[in-house]
């Protein structure tokens, strides 16, 4: 039976995994009923009804692939980090942002986590929004 620190690091890796394959509902089923999830340069929201909707919003606005990920998780499981890139495409205009022309973009994202019962619990993720901007030819 693996350990905690390895269960955990083996829970992210498949979190990111069901991402690429674009499974949303296999991703979903990683996640607590009341996940909670800090998005970059914004709120929180809670409940996987929330993420499921916020995963509709971006696949309609973006097509992404997480690459060269790395995930670390402390100890006894309950706490978790990764730090990948992101590989996208801008498909279609996001509301409050530039118009999207299919732009494409390379960028660090680093994402940390609270682990619950072999599921994700809290998922906040962060990267450089100027740094997106600047690729999709709007800063």
């Amino acid at each position: 039976m693996p350990d905690s620190q390895t269960a955990a690091e083996a829970l992210l890796r498949a979190y990111y995994a069901t991402f690429n394959s674009g499974d949303r509902e296999a991703m979903l089923a990683l996640l607590t009923e009341d996940v909670i999830h800090d998005i970059n340069q914004g709120g929180a929201e809670v409940g996987k009804d929330a993420f499921r909707a916020f995963l509709q919003r971006m696949d309609r606005s973006y097509a992404e692939q997480v690459e060269e990920l790395v995930v670390f998780a402390n100890a006894d499981g309950t706490r978790g980090a990764a730090e990948f890139y992101i590989r996208g495409k801008y498909l279609n205009t996001d509301e409050g942002l530039p118009e999207a022309t299919g732009q494409t973009y390379w960028l660090r994202v680093g994402a940390f986590f609270d682990l619950r019962g072999a599921q994700v619990a809290r998922v906040t993720n962060y990267y450089n929004l100027k740094d997106w901007l600047k690729q999709v030819g709007a800063a």
